[in-house]
């Protein structure tokens, strides 16, 4: 008899270590298929690219982007998508926080990087919920060898043709932080890692920002690219287009990586420009690809890169979720940041009030017929702005102008003496919003010389004449060209 119990004694132990394993399979399996659900993210963002400069956008003719017009075509192009910032800095702080970049202090190319430095990336949040990141191309946003402790797991630091810096390789092997030596054309080169770490992360989910130096200066296309812009054009022009052209190659392998490893359905693309393309007012076809005009456009806006006229900070934005959207054009403004307070609420995180942008999806897919945002502002030097519906209030030190929107996109028709209520209302919610920026309020700088040539030219139709000995400007002081 004692056998018989010792017998079932066993056996009902084997039974319920049986149906623990099981149990225990049958709760990972879960996780595993609730963490496969999540979306992956990618974020495509381009520099100096103008508004014109999406074949879509249906402005020139010349430019040609067959992958991104698809994604536009089947997700949502905006018409009103915007950067956070007229430049490179402070626009990129502002997409990784999730937070307009003057809330911690980084509101200039060239500002302190400490404020950025402790705040949390999209990248570091989503890790927290399992997810793998990583980047390719641009980063300026300090130390390069850094990058991996702002929440990307795999790097490919690389935005010319000079090596650059990774820590995995092509064959989809993770390795320590090296010199990158791919001797591809730098484009190329991200588009590649892209791809890799699409490969390399299929079976989880994942984020990844991937930042073209495309079309900024120096401009620097390669023949297979150039070769498809040909005809008579400016050389700057046919280098833009070429440039881009290589962007949208990129995103046409991306596309097709997806698809082969049936991640199409549950990745969601934004594809976003960090502010206006440098038109230097003459648009002047300097040889060689250095410092000058980039070759983008901004039609039909008015103003460009280090403006906080509509040129600026008015880009490229498309948000593709293949079914999950109503395809077509967004006519509500939508910011830059809008793109990190998706993520965190499609991935599963508590909605955080600390970020600045909204969950797009909602409003996207026609759940929420209302718009995003009640009002989106900037504080950018001696510059601010606020866009409230067809409104636009613009002040430049002690400048004001107040323009419609649906009525004068090219910001043409300044209507703060007909208007003048409007336009004390504007200010005001303007103010109190700046309250919460660091330094507080108005801003305390004043606009460069090179700033109110901009404002003279583009909002007050001052002619522009360039001094005898040149005119060259950059990161908003001048300098002479002594040639």
């Amino acid at each position: 008899m004692k056998y018989y119990f010792k017998f079932l004694l066993l056996f009902s132990v084997f039974i319920l270590s049986t149906q623990c394993k099981s149990i225990g399979k049958e709760q990972k399996d879960a996780k595993d298929q609730e963490q496969k659900a999540k979306p992956n993210f990618i974020v495509i963002y381009t520099d100096d690219h103008g508004y014109s400069d999406l074949s879509i956008q249906g402005i020139k003719a010349d430019v040609k982007t067959p992958n991104i017009d698809r994604l536009a075509r089947n997700g949502v192009r905006m018409e009103s998508g915007y950067s956070t910032a007229p430049q490179c800095q402070p626009s990129r702080a502002g997409l990784i926080t999730g937070r307009f970049q003057s809330r911690f202090g980084f509101e200039m190319n060239g500002d302190s990087l400490n404020g950025f430095k402790s705040e949390t990336t999209i990248g570091e949040r989503l890790k927290s919920v399992g997810y793998t990141t990583g980047m390719a191309g641009k980063w300026h946003l300090g130390a390069t060898d850094e990058i991996t402790t702002h929440g990307f797991d795999h790097v490919f630091y690389k935005n010319s043709n000079r090596p650059g810096l990774t820590n995995f390789n092509f064959d989809g092997e993770s390795i320590p932080l090296t010199t990158e030596t791919t001797n591809m054309y730098h484009l190329d080169a991200c588009s590649k890692a892209a791809t890799t770490f699409i490969e390399m992360n299929k079976d989880k989910p994942f984020f990844f920002y991937l930042a073209y130096r495309a079309p900024h200066v120096p401009l620097d296309a390669t023949k297979k690219y150039l070769d498809r812009f040909p005809g008579e054009m400016p050389e700057r022009r046919r280098k833009a287009l070429a440039m881009l052209s290589a962007v949208d190659d990129g995103v046409g392998a991306i596309i097709k990586t997806l698809e082969k490893n049936n991640l199409i359905d549950n990745t969601v693309i934004f594809i976003i420009g960090d502010n206006g393309a440098p038109l230097k007012i003459t648009k002047e076809d300097k040889p060689g690809g250095g410092p000058g005009w980039d070759g983008s456009l901004n039609d039909p806006l008015n103003g460009e890169k280090g403006t906080l006229i509509e040129g600026g900070i008015r880009t490229p934005f498309v948000v593709y979720w293949k079914g999950k959207l109503k395809n077509g054009t967004y006519k509500h403004p939508v910011s830059a940041l809008d793109f990190a307070a998706t993520a965190v609420e499609l991935a599963g995180l508590s909605k955080d009030d600390t970020l600045d942008g909204v969950n797009l999806i909602p409003f996207l897919n026609g759940e929420n017929t209302g718009a995003p945002h009640d009002k989106l502002c900037w504080r950018w030097g001696g510059q601010s702005a606020i866009r409230k519906g067809e409104w636009k209030f613009l002040k430049g030190d002690d400048r004001e102008y107040l323009f419609n929107l649906d009525e004068d996109i090219e910001e043409k028709n300044d209507l703060l003496s007909k208007h003048p209520e409007i336009a004390k209302q504007l200010k005001t919610e303007l103010l109190t919003w700046s309250e919460g920026l660091k330094p507080k309020g108005f801003s305390k700088r004043n606009m460069s010389k090179n700033d109110n040539i901009f404002f003279d030219y583009y909002l007050e139709g001052v002619p522009y004449r360039k001094p005898l000995d040149g005119l060259l400007y950059k990161n908003n002081k001048i300098k002479t060209d002594k040639k």
